[in-house]
């Protein structure tokens, strides 16, 4: 276990641990990512991490709300969170020809889909962001990701005609017998010819640039602390207790990661950082998202 080191700002008498407030969702990609700040494995130069977890539409608000230093948020969600928060250069979760499914009991046309109801994970998801794009006139029902289960019971209860699966959901519909109306990420890159930014982490402006730059070096070695252990994080997060048999196998677990914790998140690649260019511009020229939307990135 690394010992944390001392954190001193120049100019100022303050020398000890400072608190820094981590919010991230359920999922394993997320988990990855953090786990060696959780287990101590890599040293925060004085940076002392809080976590806290919650399902993707919580941590919008929460980044909206202003309240927490570092979020992982839908990539989406931060025009409506710009003014406060910075970009950080790593940690997304990017769909290269894949992403988000939209599923349903029966196959169908998503033309047939046109004024019914869809379960979406959140409103300021980029998932839905994109569907709309592929479709307007859907019929939004927010169904949290957590429970796990809960999308699926919406599903079969009738409650909802299609479901919109982002995280691991998108790797077990076939095998509880749903049909798969549409491929967001499959659409998305046949459109623009880009990857698709899913999610984002994000770092409040107020910490200012010294305390930014610390946050994000010390990120950046959780994230690669991870890939280079994979394995061993891999027994980890299969370990945890995540209401879905399904989650805790380590086979899904490695597909998944595969997917979505990878070079991708090691560092944002010339043509991610232009996707999500391309995504605020066609979304607000949809009148979907403002124009305008500042990117500013975090060293």
């Amino acid at each position: 276990m690394v010992v944390a080191g001392r954190f001193s700002l120049p100019g100022s008498c303050y020398t000890g641990t400072m608190p820094i407030s981590l919010a991230y969702s359920v999922d394993a990609d997320d988990a990855f990512m953090f786990h060696a700040l959780r287990a101590g494995d890599v040293d925060t130069r004085g940076l002392a991490f809080t976590h806290r977890r919650g399902d993707t539409s919580e941590l919008n608000a929460l980044a909206l709300a202003g309240e927490i230093d570092v979020v992982a948020i839908s990539a989406g969600a931060y025009p409506a969170v710009a003014g406060k928060y910075l970009l950080l250069p790593h940690g997304a979760s990017v769909g290269r020809g894949f992403g988000p499914v939209l599923v349903a009991r029966q196959p169908m046309a998503l033309a047939e889909l046109a004024g019914r109801r869809v379960g979406i994970p959140g409103l300021s998801t980029t998932a839905w962001l994109v569907l709309r794009q592929m479709q307007p006139g859907l019929l939004p029902v927010v169904v949290p990701i957590a429970p796990f289960g809960r999308i699926f019971e919406c599903l079969d209860a009738g409650s909802i005609d299609a479901a919109l699966l982002i995280h691991e959901g998108r790797l077990i519909y076939q095998s509880r017998g749903y049909a798969r109306i549409a491929e967001i990420g499959q659409w998305w890159q046949a459109t623009t010819g880009l990857p698709l930014p899913l999610g984002v982490n994000v770092i409040r402006r107020g910490l200012g640039a010294e305390t930014i730059a610390a946050v994000s070096a010390v990120l950046r070695d959780s994230i690669a602390y991870a890939l280079d252990h994979r394995d061993e994080v891999i027994r980890v997060l299969a370990a945890e207790k995540r209401g879905e048999p399904a989650l805790a196998e380590t086979a899904l677990l490695d597909r998944y990661l595969g997917m979505y914790a990878n070079q991708d998140t090691r560092a944002m690649a010339p043509d991610v950082r232009r996707a999500i260019e391309v995504l605020f511009e066609r979304a607000a020229k949809g009148g979907l998202l403002p124009a305008g939307c500042p990117i500013d990135w975090a060293p």
